[in-house]
């Protein structure tokens, strides 16, 4: 494979064209779910991971397939079991009878896209093994740092109606995801859609057949990063990020805020979403359009609160609707 080069990267309206056109490549085999998309392109532009909820079968692995596929990204998926050890995720060192010394060989964390399927099966040694991977980009093996590919994204999923046999990830970990996605059930329409794609012999293990194609790589990925950390904002949308997060801390509601790192998230994640709409600077709308999926796994709700009925995005929704938008 050839290095990517400054003069061979593409221009950064040619990178936007190319990640909006995923989107329309991702729907040729799944339906109704633009906001994941997105959320998976945004933390990619902002070299962060995504943590998707939903009931099984709304199309979670699927998605980050045809994203990879989309994308040209290698990906990998692992079935996060009550049984998996640290090393099936980051590797482990075997012994060479032939050389008489210990080789690593690299587990499946060392690829672009990383599907971490139901996260929240396996017990807290084994999520914890993505840590240092997840924030370092790297496993340290016999104290040495072997270097993660890039791009590197960890897409994790989780059940959230199955508790029994689960194992709930903390809040230092929970902080590691970019974005939490709701993966809602679709629509009449999507889903009258999706069994007409079926009946009509849609394979869900042959993406090419069902006409997906590679529209961007790692060198759009590469300009278009570049073009985000030059989007513009301005000190009060600045204050407006702060003041949310703030608000967060103060809420009778919550037992935990957001922290200062939810705060630079949510520029991170604002920044992003700006260019992708076309724009060189953020605006207070951009900062609302991603609040609530870089928040809302990073605020905690009270027992009494949680027992009343309250939820943390309507949490959120208060918040949006009580912090002053700065003009």
């Amino acid at each position: 494979m050839s290095a990517i080069t400054p003069e061979s990267l593409p221009s950064a309206d040619e990178a936007r064209a190319a990640l909006v056109a995923l989107r329309r490549e991702v729907a040729k085999a799944v339906v109704g779910q633009d906001e994941t998309v997105t959320a998976l392109v945004v933390a990619l532009l902002c070299r962060g991971h995504v943590l998707m909820e939903g009931v099984p079968g709304v199309a979670k692995t699927l998605l980050v397939r045809t994203v990879s596929a989309a994308l040209s990204l290698d990906h990998k998926r692992v079935q996060f079991t009550p049984d998996l050890m640290p090393g099936d995720v980051t590797g482990s060192l075997v012994y060479d009878q032939h050389t008489a010394k210990f080789e690593f060989i690299k587990g499946p964390v060392f690829t672009n896209l990383l599907l971490a399927d139901e996260i929240n099966r396996t017990p807290p040694k084994t999520q914890a093994s993505l840590l240092e991977a997840m924030e370092e980009r790297q496993v340290t093996v016999e104290g040495s740092p072997v270097a993660l590919p890039d791009p590197f994204m960890v897409a994790a999923t989780q059940n959230p109606v199955e508790y029994e046999g689960t194992y709930p990830l903390p809040e230092a970990q929970l902080d590691r995801f970019l974005l939490k996605v709701t993966v809602p059930l679709p629509d009449r329409a999507s889903e009258v859609g999706m069994l007409g794609r079926h009946a009509a012999g849609f394979d869900p293990g042959d993406l090419r057949a069902a006409g997906v194609e590679p529209v961007a790589g790692a060198a759009e990925l590469r300009a278009a990063r570049a073009a985000v950390e030059q989007v513009r904002v301005a000190p009060e949308v600045l204050g407006y990020i702060v003041d949310l997060c703030r608000a967060t801390r103060q809420s009778p509601s919550l037992q935990l805020g957001a922290s200062p790192r939810g705060a630079t998230a949510l520029l991170r994640t604002s920044r992003a979403w700006a260019w992708l709409s076309g724009r060189d600077y953020v605006t207070p709308d951009d900062v609302k359009a991603l609040a609530k999926g870089t928040l809302r796994h990073r605020i905690s709700l009270r027992p009494e609160a949680e027992l009343e009925g309250a939820t943390t995005d309507g949490i959120l929704d208060g918040v949006l609707a009580s912090v002053p938008v700065p003009r």
